[in-house]
């Protein structure tokens, strides 16, 4: 029996087992939290989040006022009991338990909670999450989004490549805006291709910010995440933030300042050279993509996987891959995802 102290305490009610063919061997776990109305929040709105670890654990949760009971196999269990523990004290630093947090605890909980150190880690502050004034700690959900994160800490040009819904914009945007808050830089500048598949820019009504702002808008959602709208209107209008299509970059030279290049699928290789050498002294420059996304004319090359390949062998720079395992948006988008690539696969197998 494992007892711990106040104000969680945990009760197994089964004898750890000495190998791994006891390890399936059903136990049960009682965890009983100090405060209701926290618990309330980590078992989430009628229980959704329960119903959730039991879904993709294996296990049976059932909740009674500030008590869980988990059944299932000894491994499966304690994994579940890490994740209320955690979802439990993120509770009482006033976060959240939607449906990310829940699968980011549960990523976080197979690694025995060493995946995601605590506020220092080997002397850097603040490893494995992202600290802003508006939005408040934002932390890795999985060891891919840890990767990123130490890498946008480390490179001065970081590769992200991916999946959607792996949370590549998000985390970017958020990094962004913690420099500029830190003073690291001056600026933010944030850009994508306005390329879509059958449209053009000229057959949208409106003006030129009318006309591109279907293109940005993801970043502006991302952007607004993190801080107040009436400081990224403010930053707009002084030029402290821009957000503009890739196009607009030519000619410039970006110092101090931290800029992204989402949607880089959509570069052509001579955009993505453009785009690369207006790195400035005192920039940051990250470069998001899914290459299995591309909206591109038939046959041209992108960009994107042009220079994450000749750019390889630079110790500076910094590449981070995401698989469809590291979907961090609705179940059924990491499904919708898997779906796709074993397509794909299985026509690449009938083509050979």
């Amino acid at each position: 029996m494992t007892v711990r102290e106040a104000p969680i305490v945990a009760e197994a009610f089964e004898p750890r087992p000495k190998d791994a063919a006891r390890a399936a061997k059903p136990t049960e776990i009682v965890l009983a939290f100090d405060d209701n109305r926290l618990a309330s929040v980590v078992f989430g709105n009628y229980d959704q989040n329960l119903a959730r670890i039991e879904r993709r654990l294996g296990v049976s949760a059932s909740a009674n006022g500030n008590v869980v009971v988990i059944r299932g196999p000894r491994d499966a269990s304690e994994q579940a009991r890490r994740v209320f523990e955690m979802l439990y004290e993120r509770a009482k630093q006033g976060q959240v338990a939607g449906e990310g947090d829940v699968e980011g605890a549960i990523a976080e909980s197979a690694y025995q909670g060493s995946l995601f150190p605590g506020e220092f880690d080997g002397g850097r502050e603040g490893f494995g999450h992202i600290k802003t004034r508006h939005r408040g700690v934002v932390r890795a959900r999985n060891s891919a989004q840890d990767r990123y994160m130490a890498a946008l800490r480390k490179y001065e040009l970081v590769f992200a490549d991916g999946p959607a819904g792996t949370g590549k914009t998000w985390l970017a945007v958020g990094h962004a805006v913690s420099l500029l808050e830190q003073g690291a830089v001056e600026r933010l500048i944030l850009s994508r291709p306005a390329v879509e598949a059958g449209e053009r820019l000229g057959f949208l009504p409106g003006d030129m910010r009318d006309k591109i702002d279907p293109y940005l808008r993801p970043i502006f959602d991302a952007l607004h995440d993190f801080m107040d709208p009436r400081m990224v209107e403010r930053g707009i209008q002084t030029g402290m933030i821009e957000v503009a299509p890739l196009a607009f970059m030519r000619g410039r030279t970006l110092s101090r300042a931290a800029v992204l290049l989402d949607e880089a699928q959509n570069a052509t290789s001579m955009q993505m050279k453009m785009f690369l050498t207006r790195l400035g002294e005192g920039s940051r420059m990250m470069v998001n993509g899914d290459p299995s996304q591309s909206d591109l004319p038939s046959g041209q090359k992108s960009g994107l996987g042009e220079a994450i390949a000749l750019l390889s062998g630079v110790e500076r720079i910094g590449r981070v891959r995401f698989v469809e395992s590291d979907v961090v948006r609705h179940d059924l988008v990491r499904e919708i995802v898997q779906a796709y690539e074993r397509g794909a696969r299985a026509e690449t197998q009938k083509r050979a």
